[in-house]
């Protein structure tokens, strides 16, 4: 035992300083944060020098439930009232569309290239996801002040939750895939799963809301968000139901009830940090890189529809909510970017579906880092196109 506490502190220890290094590094270089994280994490897993140790594997669940239980919780502070009036309609519409199109456009094309019909869901619902942060840091450094860059401002900002939502329905039936019954069958398990942790979210987020405002700026108020979160993840697995609708919901009660609300959301942005290095560290060491060449045309595939969905998607979006012509024309490949919740999303379709790991972690840890590579620059050509081109 005390070996393995050893072992356990040294390697943590080792983890937290390399976040440190690859911060710094990221700060001086182009390439995105979560892909140094994940080209670390390669070179000291399996597929690199096999620095860790085996008890590794056995970290990456809770800790993937952890951090991603964060990521939601923050992710439903951009459902209050006051925040979707001030996006509006354009910006609701198009990244629904961008989401709901994305999921669409990549399930059907990896089905008709003979992918089984759990992985293409799966896939498919991964793909709905962005990268806000990588976004909002390129139109930060471009210096574009536009009616088009707001717009891409407000709609990363949602996408990722309507990506969760949409991720939770397509693992709901991906597992009813499998199983005899009818589409009643299916209504049902949907709801218990989804319904189920819309309720959970509800019950953790009306006494949280109550309290928060009753609670000072601090060790407080952190010791209140991390309760509320880590209750939340662990009743949800035990539940079996999403944890992470159920935190986005959670989060979204206290933003719209609490009368300080920002007090946990900023509490926890201060600690998510920690469980988010090992997160993406973790996610690089686990990719199998003799994998990644027996999953070519697969992955290839997927990072094309990809592409093509959130074209799609987005341009549906933004003609329903009739939007100006720039946004229609360059929307689309704005929202290329792919990051950290993606990863997360393919860790919980590996732990709910094995027997598609070997081929789902590697195709959504390779086209992320791709993403992460070249959706910046998308999105950077996106932003100079629609430069001086607004309605």
């Amino acid at each position: 035992m005390m070996a393995e506490t050893i072992q356990l502190l040294l390697v943590l220890g080792c983890l937290f300083l390399i976040g440190v290094a690859v911060d710094t590094i990221g700060r001086h270089t182009s390439v995105p944060h979560v892909t140094l994280l994940m080209c670390v994490g390669i070179a000291v897993g399996t597929g690199g020098f096999d620095l860790l140790p085996d008890t590794a594997d056995a970290w990456f669940h809770p800790i993937a439930v952890i951090a991603l239980a964060m990521v939601g919780f923050l992710l439903g502070e951009k459902f209050t009232l006051e925040n979707l009036r001030r996006h509006g309609k354009v910006i609701f519409s198009v990244s629904l569309g961008a989401s709901i199109g994305t999921c669409l456009v990549v399930g059907t094309i990896l089905l008709l290239i003979g992918t089984p019909f759990p992985l293409a869901v799966l896939l498919a619902g991964i793909a709905a996801a962005t990268d806000p942060a990588a976004t909002a840091d390129v139109v930060r450094e471009a210096r574009v002040e536009s009616g088009f860059s707001n717009e891409l401002l407000g709609i990363v900002a949602l996408d990722d939750a309507w990506g969760l939502i949409v991720f939770s329905l397509c693992t709901v039936l991906a597992a009813y895939s499998g199983a005899d019954g009818a589409i009643s069958g299916l209504v049902v398990i949907t709801g218990l799963e989804i319904g189920g942790a819309i309720l959970l979210g509800l019950c953790i987020g009306l006494p949280a809301a109550l309290l928060s405002g009753r609670l000072d700026p601090g060790q407080p108020s952190l010791l209140e968000a991390l309760g509320i979160v880590f209750i939340c993840g662990g009743l949800s697995l035990w539940l079996e139901v999403s944890f992470l609708i159920a935190a986005m919901v959670m989060g979204a009660t206290v933003a719209n009830l609490a009368r300080h609300h920002e007090r946990p959301f900023h509490e926890i942005e201060g600690i998510e940090g920690p469980f988010l290095v090992l997160f993406f560290l973790l996610a690089g060491a686990s990719l199998d890189l003799s994998a990644v060449d027996t999953i070519g045309i697969l992955m290839a595939t997927y990072i094309a529809s990809r592409f093509a969905g959130k074209i799609v998607g987005s341009w549906l979006g933004v003609s329903l909510a009739g939007a100006s012509d720039v946004t229609r024309r360059w929307m689309g490949l704005a929202l290329t970017p792919q990051a950290g919740v993606a990863i997360g999303m393919a860790l919980i379709a590996n732990d709910r579906f094995p027997e598609y790991g070997d081929v789902l972690l590697p195709t959504v840890i390779a086209s992320t880092i791709f993403f992460e590579l070249t959706g910046p620059i998308f999105t950077r050509i996106a932003l100079q196109k629609s430069e001086g081109s607004d309605d």
